[in-house]
Parts: structure tokens; C-alpha cells; sequence
């Protein structure tokens, strides 16, 4: 349910919230796609689950994750023993939404001879269902782990499975998911931008569709892509992905030029994730406040769940070999 903020005319919200942080021992972070108001006053931007290990290290008692419902999830998943609020619980995700747990689990029974390598991007029922999971920045690295014979199952992006499948040679079976936000960019008017710009990199997410990545001179994760953005020699870049990210770009450096790229009619606000923006500060406050909407995960349930996450974060660090990539 969507907490509807009360009358808080003359309350300081910003005050409160730090008034709040500190009572309550809270950390608070900041997906990349999130306002800029709510980055600026974050403990940490950046990825999710970069954030959810960030406040899993600290001695925070409350976890407020201005963000999605599944980066919340993730965040309690490790972190069990800490409160974790989300601002708005009707933040979802168009791709956790393509992906439901009873279709997901009888696609997998369909198909026994293959794993499941499944983007982060889905709830903690589908992850308890998946063998691996990945992001978009460790998505490669896992990849080139798993022997060429094993059969695999990507979901829930087909964006990104498909990216990977054509970078690597590797036929997957991909669920149809997509992301609304990179779904909505048009080819024609990036390249009327690009006309405009032809100087310009463009840097694009995986989730994007190929008619979009096919342009790109730099495809990765949003960290990755604010990392492209630090050390291009170019001063003006287009990116493809959720603009909000520019914020954080801007403060890095801000003698360079940023461009989003445009959707169908070439200045819409479609790419603008609208579930990101339903947290807004007002409903940090209440969620620092009343310690609501919280996240809360069967036990059982979370720990089949970060078996997965646990297999990801030891193939990305080079921990695990082929011979134990075996499925549930």
C-alpha cells in the first residue's frame, strides 16, 4: 500500500530526516535512478546490490532504501537482523512484474537440464528459485564461468540475456521480461541526437533493446557507465539509461556535457522510471518516523534466496569453480 504523506506543512523534512538518522541509527541510501534531493542527502548512491553490501557493513539498526521493492528485499536478505523500510511500497519494477514466481517455477521444472542465471531485477521468490544470480556488472564475468555445454535459463530481461547471448555465442532461453524505462528509447530520434552531436559517445545500459545498444560506444552498468562518463576524453556523452544517473555524473564532473537519450517523441519524460519516483523525501520522513513500510522475509524463504546472491559474489570474485556450478 502507498503511504500517503500526512499535512506536514511546517515541519522541516529535511531537518527531521537528519534529526531522524541519527535517532533511529539509520542509514540511508540512493539508487542512481532516485531525485536528486533524495541522492544528495544519501549515506551512499550507487547500484543495488553495491548499496545492500555498502549497509550490510555498517552498525546502521535501519535500513531506509530509497529505491525499488526488490533493492529493499535484496538489502534485508543480508542484512536480516536490521529494520529496512522502503519510503513507498508501490515502488516495483517492470521486470520483477514480468516474472512471477509460479510461472517462473514451472518454466524451470519444464526445462530440468538447464540452470538458472537470473538478473537481479525480480523478487526474493524468484531468486530462491534461480542457481546464480548476476547484475548487470558482474553479468559477463559469471557468464564466461559456466562450461559451454550447460544449458541456461536467463531471466528475466531478455534485453540483457540477449546482449549477453550475441557478445559471447551463448544460446539461452530468455523470459520475455523488459524494463519500461530502456524499452522506451527510439532509435530514430538517438540518431537525430547523435546528427546533432557527432562528436559525442554514447554510452548505453544492457537493458536497453539491441536497436539502442547496436550505437553505443560503451554498454555497462550504471556504475560502469558513470565510470565511462570519469574518463572519456569526450566533453559531451549521451546516455542511455534512466537520466537520473546524470545527477551523480554532473557533480563528478562538471565541465563535461550529459544528454539523455531521447524517447519516441524526442522529449518525453518516458524514460523516467516511474516506480523510482514515487519515494520522495516527504515519505522518507514517515518512513523514518513510523519504521513503515518495512521489509519483511520468511526466514526460510530468505535464505534460499541469498544462496543464489552467495553464488554470484563468489563467482564474480573468482571463488568458485566450474566444476560446482551444479543447479539446486
Amino acid at each position: 500500500m502507498t503511504v500517503m504523506p500526512a499535512d506536514l506543512s511546517g515541519i522541516d523534512v529535511r531537518a527531521e530526516i537528519e534529526r531522524l538518522r541519527k535517532e533511529r541509527n539509520a542509514v540511508i541510501l540512493a539508487h542512481y535512478y532516485q531525485r536528486p534531493e533524495l541522492q544528495d542527502l544519501a549515506d551512499f548512491v550507487g547500484d543495488s546490490l553495491e548499496l545492500s553490501r555498502k549497509a550490510a557493513e555498517t552498525d546502521a539498526d535501519v535500513i531506509a532504501f530509497c529505491g525499488v521493492k526488490f533493492m529493499a528485499e535484496t538489502a534485508k536478505i543480508l542484512s536480516p537482523n536490521k529494520i529496512v523500510v522502503l519510503p513507498d511500497l508501490e515502488a516495483g519494477c517492470s521486470l520483477e512484474d514480468s516474472c512471477p514466481p509460479e510461472k517462473f517455477k514451472a518454466f524451470r521444472e519444464a526445462h530440468p537440464d538447464h540452470i538458472a542465471l537470473t538478473y537481479i531485477n525480480c523478487s526474493t521468490e524468484v531468486k530462491a528459485l534461480s542457481d546464480i544470480i548476476v547484475t548487470s556488472s558482474s553479468a559477463e564475468t559469471i557468464l564466461q564461468q559456466i562450461p559451454a555445454d550447460q544449458k541456461i535459463i536467463f531471466g528475466p530481461d531478455r534485453h540483457l540475456g540477449g546482449y549477453l547471448s550475441r557478445k559471447f555465442g551463448r544460446e539461452m532461453l530468455l523470459w520475455p521480461g523488459v524494463c519500461i524505462v530502456h524499452e522506451a528509447f527510439s532509435e530514430t530520434e538517438l540518431l537525430k541526437l547523435k546528427a546533432q552531436h557527432p562528436t559525442a559517445p554514447i554510452a548505453a545500459h544492457p537493458e536497453c533493446p539491441p536497436h539502442i545498444v547496436d550505437h553505443a560506444d560503451y554498454v555497462g552498468s550504471t556504475s560502469g557507465i558513470l565510470q565511462y562518463a570519469k574518463t572519456t576524453d569526450a566533453d559531451t556523452l549521451i546516455v542511455a539509461t534512466e537520466p537520473h544517473i546524470i545527477h551523480q555524473m554532473q557533480l563528478a564532473i562538471p565541465n563535461k556535457t550529459f544528454i539523455g537519450a531521447p524517447g519516441a517523441d524526442g522529449n518525453c519524460n518516458c524514460n523516467i522510471c516511474p516506480y523510482m519516483a514515487l519515494n520522495t523525501l516527504e515519505k522518507l520522513y514517515i518512513a523514518l518516523r513510523d519504521l513503515e513500510p518495512r521489509i519483511e522475509i520468511d526466514e526460510q524463504l530468505r535464505l534460499d534466496a541469498k544462496k543464489s546472491l552467495d553464488r554470484m559474489l563468489d563467482m564474480a570474485s573468482g571463488t568458485v569453480g566450474k566444476g560446482d556450478l551444479g543447479t539446486r
